[in-house]
């Protein structure tokens, strides 16, 4: 039987197309892998970017686990450790020691801190200072009365009546020991320079005293304590004194020409301690603060009038 030529050819092509088709159905219908949560994938898919491990855990950084507890801080942009310790009113040193830092330049944003001494700490005596750093509990109080004191007048508030009735012994009543809060917040600061004000305490725009004053004019310590902070390391402060009073203030001064005490050095209350001046700032000016417990306040309720 006679077949044309054209009939087989397009038989021919017929049949290739549907093996194509059916090749094509059988792609379509491959597994796609979802390599973000399948744990059973024993290697890396081939299309995977070089040096990418898929599956792969971020490590946390130091301290996350510590986040949003008291007595810890969250590093945040700009931060820098002079500066979390004026805010949590401690010395960098001390953070940077409870937190094991070999460069305390190197902290990372969303590190955890802690900012508050451990236990141990707590309970040690500043050295050199002579501010006690221990705090004040009532089991740390003794009586002050000896054992051989003679019993006051109240033994003969009710005598006895009989000698069956025993001996009367005599109890001193328990004097309430004062909060060490209390003790603390009673800090006696001074002016620490004799020039006018001019500009006062806001808690927005402005977290101390601008004291007015001329070059080289003394900047004196407001109370007792010990240098935490002398240097220029903290922006918009200028050459920059910080002094630690007792585990409840700090006091700050800032745009001096001239430092003239050195971190961990003790000083007394009226001890010149820089020379003012105008160091990051836009005229020669003394820039004080107080700062309890890290938190800046109006000097006014410290200083006494004048």
């Amino acid at each position: 039987m006679f077949v044309s030529r054209g009939l087989v050819v397009g038989f021919t092509v017929a049949l290739a197309g549907l093996a194509l088709s059916g090749c094509g159905t059988r792609l379509n219908k491959a597994p796609v892998e979802d390599r973000g949560t399948s744990s059973s994938s024993s290697a890396p898919s081939s299309s995977a970017q070089p040096g990418v491990v898929v599956g792969t855990p971020i490590k946390p950084l130091p301290g996350a686990e510590n986040a949003g507890k008291p007595g810890y801080y969250t590093v945040k942009p700009g931060d820098t450790l002079i500066r979390i310790g004026l805010e949590s009113g401690q010395s960098w040193k001390d953070i940077a020691r409870w937190n094991n830092l070999d460069n305390a330049n190197l902290i990372e944003v969303g590190q955890v801190l802690r900012v508050a001494p451990p236990v141990a700490a707590s309970q040690a005596v500043a050295s050199d200072s002579g501010v006690v750093t221990r705090p004040v509990t009532s089991s740390s109080i003794t009586p002050a009365a000896p054992a051989s004191t003679p019993a006051p007048a109240a033994s003969a508030a009710k005598p006895a009546t009989s000698a069956a009735s025993g001996p009367v012994v005599a109890v001193a009543p328990a004097t309430p020991a004062a909060p060490a809060a209390a003790a603390e917040d009673d800090m006696a600061f001074i002016w620490p320079a004799p020039g006018s004000l001019i500009a006062g305490f806001d808690e927005a725009r402005n977290k101390g005293y601008d004291i007015a004053g001329k070059a080289g004019d003394p900047v004196l310590a407001a109370a007792d304590g010990r240098v935490v902070y002398a240097g220029a390391g903290l922006r918009g402060y200028g050459n920059l004194v910080i002094l630690k009073h007792n585990n409840t203030f700090l006091t700050a001064y800032a745009h001096n020409q001239t430092l003239l005490v050195k971190e961990d050095q003790a000083v007394r209350k009226g001890q010149k301690i820089a020379e003012m001046g105008s160091t990051d700032a836009d005229r020669v000016k003394l820039h004080f603060e107080i700062r309890r417990q890290g938190k800046p306040v109006d000097p006014s309720r410290y200083l006494p009038p004048r």
